[in-house]
């Protein structure tokens, strides 16, 4: 009998009453959670398709860890055959109790009974917001991550409605590591309409205007976008199309003065015209 893989946001015991398979009682659970994305870690697994379950749409990644090498193979093969593909969820293995992380990585860490990993090392890679849920004899215990408040946000052009360019983040200071890269790799031109026109972050997100037409020749038409993308670990939440932005012509990169203050993002919401 398997166990409940994954309660995100919500605790339940493993008598919870889901019926049907490991899969089909994720599914349920993260729809109910409300979780929308990220980078999601399920340690101690052996089924790849209750993994496959914790990446209901291209908003997740999702990495699985096992202790065991004999495991690994099989576990790829069925998140194979799960998804239809490899990556975007993946397994590898679990050496000693340390995860494989960079501070501030993981949305949402899932261990499975047994998995000896100390809470100290889970809040490590634990990304602010995020939540960790770990099964010990069969009682699921909760961790989350307060927003540091050493880190500020930039919710305007120039950080906030008064136009005063100055954070007040005391945490940030001279970079020691990449912590993602993201695509594209290239924008389109040098001299020409900067591809990406305006950004701002709330909440451990990042939301900006992109141009991702074609790199081959600035000629070619623009696809403008606003994407939504965890500024944490850079995972993209979301694109949505714009019919008109700016003309990709212009010459002065950033464009007009105004384009720049036309997107605000203040806690959940987003303001765009």
């Amino acid at each position: 009998m398997k166990r409940l893989l994954v309660i995100p946001l919500i605790i339940l015991s493993v008598n919870a009453g889901f019926a049907g398979s490991s899969k089909d009682e994720i599914t349920r659970v993260l729809k109910e959670s409300g979780v929308k994305g990220g980078f999601v870690v399920h340690v101690g697994t052996d089924d790849g398709s209750a993994t496959a379950a914790l990446q209901p749409n291209d908003s997740y990644q999702v990495h699985a860890l096992v202790a065991d090498a004999s495991q690994l193979d099989d576990l790829r093969k069925e998140i194979r055959e799960s998804v239809g593909s490899y990556g975007t969820v993946a397994a590898d293995l679990l050496r000693g109790n340390h995860l494989p992380y960079i501070d501030n990585m993981v949305n949402l860490l899932v261990a499975e009974d047994g998995v000896a990993i100390d809470e100290t090392e889970i809040l490590r890679v634990l990304s602010p917001l995020g939540v960790a849920y770990i099964l010990n004899n069969g009682k699921w215990k909760s961790l989350a991550k307060p927003w540091p408040e050493d880190i500020d946000e930039w919710t305007h052009y120039l950080h906030g409605a008064d136009g005063n360019a100055v954070a007040k983040d005391t945490r940030v200071g001279p970079p020691r590591r990449l912590q993602w890269v993201g695509s594209p790799r290239w924008s389109r031109h040098h001299d020409r309409m900067a591809s990406m026109s305006a950004l701002v972050s709330s909440r451990g997100r990042l939301f900006y205007v992109m141009d991702e037409g074609s790199r081959v020749s600035i000629q070619l038409p623009p696809q403008w976008k606003l994407i939504a993308r965890d500024a944490v670990k850079g995972v993209v939440r979301g694109k949505r199309e714009i019919a008109k932005w700016h003309h990709r012509l212009w010459p002065l990169k950033s464009g007009r003065t105004q384009l720049e203050r036309r997107l605000v993002c203040v806690g959940n919401r987003v303001y765009f015209t």
